[in-house]
């Protein structure tokens, strides 16, 4: 576990990524300044840090929020994902990667991040969605490059990749 120097503010304690963190912060220090600046997490963007672009969605015990109108505190105690905690393997990238990737779902890349938690959650609750219920979850997530289509296309590709895997996975655990 990780400390920070001791000094004022309120100690927090959270597991980001899967590796448990604690830090003292000052009480209106917000999530994502604390997952960029203290963690060093820089993969979580902030854009409009109003929580309308998207860009700083980070997952928390599973549901997208936005970091930027989080306080840390808030996450005290809370399982938190970010884009650089997809991966499982360091040589490997997660399928929603590969796809935003082969799929050409990103251009500068600004949104992608929160794209792809926004995504990752739909995924969890709906292996199958359908190309209105994937525009429907990446709703409040703001690109200007791509204009959509090749994000959604992603979206559905890293669905099928993961229904596929899940299925091998599933037929091993049987054989």
């Amino acid at each position: 576990m990780s400390t920070a120097a001791e000094g004022p503010g309120m100690e927090i304690s959270m597991t980001v990524n899967g590796e448990a963190r604690s830090a003292r912060v000052d009480p209106r220090t917000l999530l994502s300044d604390f997952l960029r600046h203290d963690l060093g997490l820089t993969g979580t963007h902030v854009g409009c840090e109003h929580g309308v672009c998207g860009a700083c969605t980070v997952l928390m015990d599973g549901q997208s929020v936005r970091s930027c109108l989080l306080f840390a505190a808030q996450a005290n105690g809370m399982r938190v994902e970010t884009i650089e905690g997809l991966a499982t393997r360091p040589d490997a990238m997660h399928p929603l990667q590969d796809a935003f990737w082969e799929h050409h779902g990103l251009q500068c890349g600004f949104c992608t991040p929160g794209m792809i938690l926004s995504a990752k959650e739909l995924l969890a609750a709906n292996p199958a969605p359908s190309d209105e219920e994937i525009r429907e979850a990446i709703a409040g997530n703001i690109c200007r490059c791509t204009g959509y289509t090749f994000i959604v296309e992603a979206i559905r590709s890293a669905a099928e990749q993961m229904r596929a895997e899940a299925g091998a996975a599933e037929v091993r655990s049987d054989g």
